[in-house]
């Protein structure tokens, strides 16, 4: 039997990051392979990482890259936050997002097909972590964005990533475009103008708005005026273009990016976990959870 030495069982944990005790164990399976030893583990991982599908990842990192006249945001989760501090997460995040931003895939079940640097797909990518870190990850969502050579990207991160925002721009500079993303990060607009705004929304709105009005006693004559006022209120509120600049509220985000000889086209926005349901769980439950 061939004799396995520190030096072999270290070399694998900096590959895997596996324990000392499944390192050494692979290798003397793989009678010192590495490699061999290296698919041992990935195999054993693959049927771990299938036991963890079930639970839930709400933590993660969202991200934006840009490539020329291409961008993605996308969303990769992981079960707790400090697994999306972990450096290999944010590698994968990384990779995600420079895989994706070259081949343009049309969803996630082709995304995860795609290949990537250091694993045949992206899926196999994914997998591999889950088994090393050992918990559940997954490639959430993602959006890819274009512009002609006339507009801009701009960009904005926020808490290294809990919150992304990708802007376009038609004219004005970067700069201006990362303003905008940072306004869109933190203020969360739900429609870029009002003009956008489902008419089902606006007869909603309306309907709510008349209800309300009618209830304080105003006089009925001058309701249909309330009512408007407080609609224009409301569509400024979650209207991109119509919001208070956040770094200057004395101009609206259209009028700043104006100034700038600009003219708004898109924004995306991601904040991670949001509309995933995360489980309540106390601490005992969540200690026998551990023990079975």
């Amino acid at each position: 039997m061939t004799k396995i030495t520190a030096a072999q069982v270290k070399e694998l944990r900096d590959k895997t990051s596996v324990g000392m005790m499944d390192a050494k164990k692979a290798l003397v399976a793989a009678d010192g392979d590495m490699q061999k030893a290296i698919d041992e583990l990935r195999e054993k991982g693959v049927a771990k990482a299938a036991k963890k599908s079930s639970r839930i990842a709400a933590e993660g990192l969202a991200a934006v890259k840009v490539a020329d006249n291409r961008a993605v945001l996308l969303e990769v989760n992981s079960e707790t936050d400090f697994v999306a501090s972990n450096d290999k997460f944010k590698q994968l995040v990384s990779d995600l997002a420079t895989t994706i931003v070259e081949n343009n895939p049309n969803d996630l079940a082709a995304a995860l097909k795609l290949p990537i640097a250091g694993a045949d797909t992206v899926e196999a990518a994914i997998t591999n972590l889950t088994a090393v870190i050992g918990e559940k990850i997954t490639l959430r969502r993602f959006q890819v964005v274009e512009k002609n050579d006339n507009q801009v990207f701009g960009s904005y991160l926020h808490n290294g990533g809990k919150v992304a925002a990708l802007v376009v721009l038609d004219g004005a500079d970067g700069d201006t475009a990362h303003d905008v993303a940072m306004h869109v990060a933190a203020i969360n607009p739900e429609y870029l103008s009002r003009e956008q705004v489902p008419d089902s929304v606006l007869k909603h709105e309306r309907q709510v708005f008349t209800e309300e009005t009618l209830n304080e006693g105003k006089p009925e004559k001058i309701v249909p005026k309330i009512v408007e006022g407080r609609l224009n209120k409301y569509l400024a509120e979650i209207s991109l273009a119509d919001q208070d600049f956040v770094k200057d509220p004395d101009q609206t985000v259209s009028q700043f990016v104006a100034a700038k000889g600009g003219k708004l086209v898109s924004f995306e926005r991601y904040q991670v976990g949001e509309g995933i349901e995360k489980r309540q769980e106390n601490f005992v439950d969540e200690v026998m959870g551990q023990i079975k």
